[in-house]
C-alpha cells in the first residue's frame, strides 16, 4: 500500500522531533503493510518552509537509517505546499516536490477560509499539465459550513485528499461526519495518513479505512488505495462523477 501524505522527516518542520520518533513513526507504518511512503513536508506554511535541499538532506538520512535497520519502507519525495499567490513562481524555479515527481501536487488551504485566488491557481496548474490535490478539505470551516464551494473546485479541476485521523474522530465529531459526507458525494479521491508522530498524531491509516468498511464504504477505500498507486505510476485517476449537493439534505447524508 501506499501512504500518500507524511511528515516523516525529522526536525524539519512539526513532524518527529528527533530520528528516534521517526523511525518509532516508520515501525508503525510498515506495521500497517506500508510499502511506500512520500514525505511531504511543509512548504510556504506560515510557521514551516522546508525546501528542495532540506527536504532532499532529510530523505537521504532517513532512508540511510531504514537501510542500517533493516526497514523495508521506500520514501519518496514530496510537499505540503501552502496556498499562496506565488506558488506558481515557485514551481516554475523548481522549488517544490510534486508527488513522487508525478503531475500531481499536494496543496493546503488555510483552516478557515478559501483564498480569493484558488481556482485561478488550480486553472494554471492544470495548464502546465500538474493536477492539484487539496489536503484534508473536510477540516476546512468554509466547505463545512458551504459544500459547494468544494464542489466547485473539484468541477474546476481539482482533486482532494481525505486524512485518515478525520475518519478516525481524531479531529471531532463534525469533521469525522463531514469526512464520511465527502466519500458519499464522490468528492474525494485519494487519501493519507498525514502522520506527525507517534502520540499525538500517530499513524492511523489502516483505522480510517476500516471506518470506511463499517460504515459499508468498500468501494470507496478500493478507489482510494487504487488511486494511491496510481500517483507513483503518475497515471490518470479513477473518477466517479460527484453528486450535485443540495445543502439541505447535506447533513442528513450519513
Amino acid at each position: 500500500m501506499v501512504d500518500t501524505h507524511s511528515h516523516l522527516l525529522w526536525n524539519v518542520d512539526d513532524g518527529p522531533k528527533n530520528k528516534e520518533q521517526a523511525l518509532r513513526v516508520v515501525e508503525q507504518v510498515l506495521k500497517a503493510g506500508i510499502t511506500d511512503i512520500i514525505a511531504t513536508s511543509h512548504f510556504m506554511h506560515p510557521q514551516f518552509h522546508v525546501d528542495v535541499a532540506t527536504t532532499t538532506k532529510g530523505i537521504q538520512q532517513l532512508q540511510e537509517e531504514l537501510k542500517k535497520n533493516q526497514l523495508p519502507l521506500k520514501i519518496h519525495t514530496g510537499h505540503e505546499v501552502r496556498l499562496h499567490d506565488k506558488l506558481l513562481s515557485y514551481y516554475s524555479m523548481q522549488q517544490i516536490f510534486t508527488l513522487a515527481n508525478s503531475s500531481y501536487l499536494l496543496i493546503e488551504l488555510p483552516s478557515y477560509s478559501v483564498p480569493h485566488f484558488t481556482i485561478k491557481i488550480i486553472q494554471l496548474l492544470l495548464e502546465k499539465g500538474i493536477i492539484p490535490i487539496i489536503a484534508h478539505p473536510e477540516r476546512n470551516k468554509v466547505f463545512q459550513e458551504n459544500p459547494t464551494k468544494l464542489e466547485q473546485l473539484v468541477h474546476a479541476g481539482a482533486t482532494t485528499q481525505l486524512t485518515a485521523g478525520s475518519l478516525t474522530g481524531q479531529f471531532g465529531r463534525t469533521v469525522q461526519k463531514f469526512a464520511l459526507n465527502l466519500v458519499r458525494a464522490n468528492l474525494v479521491h485519494t487519501y493519507g495518513s498525514d502522520v506527525h508522530n507517534d502520540s499525538t498524531r500517530p499513524f492511523l491509516f489502516n483505522e480510517g479505512l476500516f471506518y470506511l468498511e463499517k460504515k459499508k464504504e468498500g468501494e470507496a477505500v478500493d478507489l482510494l488505495l487504487e488511486n494511491n498507486s496510481r500517483i507513483l505510476k503518475n497515471e490518470p485517476f479513477i473518477y466517479y462523477e460527484p453528486e450535485k449537493i443540495e445543502s439541505t439534505k447535506w447533513w442528513k447524508i450519513i
